[in-house]
């Protein structure tokens, strides 16, 4: 535009000139003049061709901007649509995918719990009946193999009395020899605690132990059989967290991924703010395992 105005002042300039110059009717006209004259005019040609050409070009540069202009403009709406659309659908199927494993998550939580139940009722009916048995047969309370046979001309001693094992001191001792890598002490520390006290918070963590002890010696599935024990019989315990955790390695460990990785994410869901599932999602990334994010 601002060339266009430029030629167009020379054109009124030339114009202006030849006005000047122009030859009066009453004179005559001298050869320098009509060459000056002639010189305007063809200065005057020459500014308007290249008046006419650039407002051409001008033209066409001026279409071809609106015409880019105009693709831009539907390109933006196009992907601004497309943009809506992906937004939705992804919110859909965001929205459900929450409200399944919610629903997924509660279902579960539900089974354990029975389970729970079921497993303590069980218990409790083994116990009544060896309650029963004892009461309705008391000599069979002590086994025959320990009693001592009697000395010639001496009197049969009384059966030997089964002891208890007290449940704290057996319970903290498994723990020292298992710390101090003494595992088939601990194993056998662990074990009586979950059979003379199998309703104690404390078996479900013997139960743990038991895991681990299995985990450290490589023995992953029978360490697995030990987590399954916890989560099972003692899902409210302050180990299940760790033992749901422990299993999902045990079984990565086992070359399980897929069941592996679904353990680790049950564990994300069941307890997403614990220590054991901020592992269980660092092992995960590092698997390149994506993360439902939690809402």
């Amino acid at each position: 535009m601002q060339i266009g105005r430029t030629f167009r002042s020379c054109l009124l300039a030339a114009a202006l000139v030849a006005t000047v110059f122009a030859p009066a009717p009453a004179r005559a006209t001298s050869k320098e003049i009509i060459e000056l004259q002639t010189q305007v005019q063809q200065l005057l040609d020459m500014v308007q061709r290249i008046q006419s050409t650039l407002d051409t070009r001008f033209g066409v540069l001026q279409h071809l901007s609106e015409q880019t202009a105009d693709d831009a403009n539907r390109m933006t709406a196009t992907i601004n649509a497309l943009q809506q659309k992906i937004n939705a659908q992804s919110e859909a199927s965001s929205g459900k995918l929450d409200t399944t494993s919610g629903q997924v998550q509660s279902l579960n939580d539900s089974v354990d719990e029975l389970k729970s139940r079921i497993a303590k009722l069980d218990k409790s009916i083994q116990e009544m009946q060896a309650q029963l048995q004892n009461i309705q047969n008391p000599s069979s309370a002590a086994p025959p193999a320990s009693a001592p046979q009697p000395a010639e001309g001496g009197g049969a001693p009384g059966p030997a009395l089964s002891q208890t094992p007290p449940l704290k001191e057996t319970f903290q001792a498994g723990v020292r020899d298992y710390n101090a890598a003494k595992y088939e002490v601990a194993l056998g520390e662990f074990q009586d605690v979950i059979h003379y006290y199998p309703l104690d918070d404390l078996a479900g963590t013997a139960q743990f132990y038991l895991g681990e002890i299995a985990y450290r010696q490589q023995n992953y599935a029978d360490a697995i059989k030990s987590y399954n024990a916890v989560l099972e019989g003692f899902s409210g315990s302050p180990k299940a967290p760790a033992a749901q955790l422990r299993k999902g390695l045990a079984l990565l460990q086992l070359n399980k991924k897929d069941a592996g990785i679904h353990e680790l994410r049950l564990l994300i869901q069941r307890h997403p703010q614990t220590p054991e599932a901020a592992q269980a999602r660092t092992k995960l990334n590092g698997l390149g395992v994506r993360i439902q994010a939690a809402h």
